[in-house]
């Protein structure tokens, strides 16, 4: 039956092309974003998943800045012992020469005095973003156990946590100018072969110019010894430090690749797939108007009935 009320070919023709325009809307979307899920509507789980983790990425971001400031820190500190390191073992090499018989010892103490002064000037200048792990100025809070934020973590139940790699500065300490200075490696008192404190002298406060038997610069000298191999454990801490700051440091941007990777596969539009789509949707649509055109006319041609 012919109807002129009622155009079911046309209706069907614009179903279809309803239906055409809306799939193009949809990959005209996806190819201009870039997203195959963009919108929660798209898919909610994917989205859930793809915001979560973009999320962490962020954070992860922001662990590797503070392990780039973590390792500048190791940097300076393990620069600093190192070079007070150099001057230490000039100072326990200047002792051997002053325990020869006939050396004048105060021409040798005068060459420690400038490697004291030498080891101060290494010690202060070993600073970052104000930070000092080497050296506590008179009347400051000494730095403690430092923290350097390592991970940014998320376990299976979605709660989320740091993890820090810790620096005890108490076993870097060169320089403490609070009370005694025992907290400084430079400032605590010598300790004779038999572990014994030498009271008052410190690597700071040597002084070999007068009154110093063959016994008390056999003193000396062990006890210079004493403090260059805590100096060189410390430093061989720092190392260890600095170089898993480093190794977390690569983890952490291989890490973020991989995140951006798998949120990728979740959401990410395939651009091949998308433009073949959309030529193919085009040439739908062309014909969906043709159909379209074709029932109206059809609808039109009743009329020549009528003349």
């Amino acid at each position: 039956m012919t109807s002129i009320m009622t155009n079911n070919a046309a209706m069907a023709a614009l179903s279809t092309l309803r239906s055409i325009n809306s799939a193009m809307e949809t990959t005209q979307d996806r190819i201009s974003s870039g997203y195959r899920v963009g919108n929660a509507s798209d898919n909610a789980a994917y989205w859930s998943i793809a915001t979560t983790m973009r999320s962490d990425n962020k954070a992860l971001g922001t662990v590797q800045d503070a392990l780039g400031l973590g390792a500048a820190k190791t940097d300076v500190a393990y620069t600093g012992l190192k070079a007070a390191i150099s001057v230490v073992d000039e100072i326990k090499a200047k002792l051997v020469a002053a325990s020869e018989p006939g050396v004048d010892k105060s021409k040798v103490q005068k060459e420690i005095k400038q490697l004291q002064e030498q080891l101060q000037s290494v010690v202060k200048s070993a600073s970052f973003s104000g930070e000092n792990w080497l050296y506590t100025a008179s009347g400051a809070t000494a730095p403690g156990t430092k923290s350097i934020v390592g991970s940014f973590n998320r376990d299976a139940s979605g709660n989320v946590s740091l993890t820090t790699l810790d620096v005890d500065t108490t076993k870097t300490m060169l320089i403490d100018e609070n009370g005694t200075g025992a907290n400084g490696l430079l400032t605590a008192d010598l300790k004779d072969s038999g572990g014994t404190a030498i009271a008052g002298v410190s690597i700071l406060k040597l002084d070999i110019s007068t009154g110093v038997t063959s016994t008390t610069l056999s003193n000396y000298l062990s006890g210079v010894e004493n403090v260059l191999q805590s100096m060189t454990n410390a430093a061989s801490d720092l190392g260890a430090v600095n170089k898993r700051v480093d190794l977390q440091k690569d983890f952490v941007d291989n890490l973020m690749d991989s995140i951006e990777s798998g949120v990728g596969k979740l959401v990410d539009a395939d651009m091949n797939e998308e433009s073949t789509r959309l030529k193919a949707l085009q040439t739908q649509q062309q014909l969906g108007i043709q159909a379209l055109t074709i029932a109206n006319t059809n609808s039109q041609n009743i009329l020549s009935l009528f003349k």
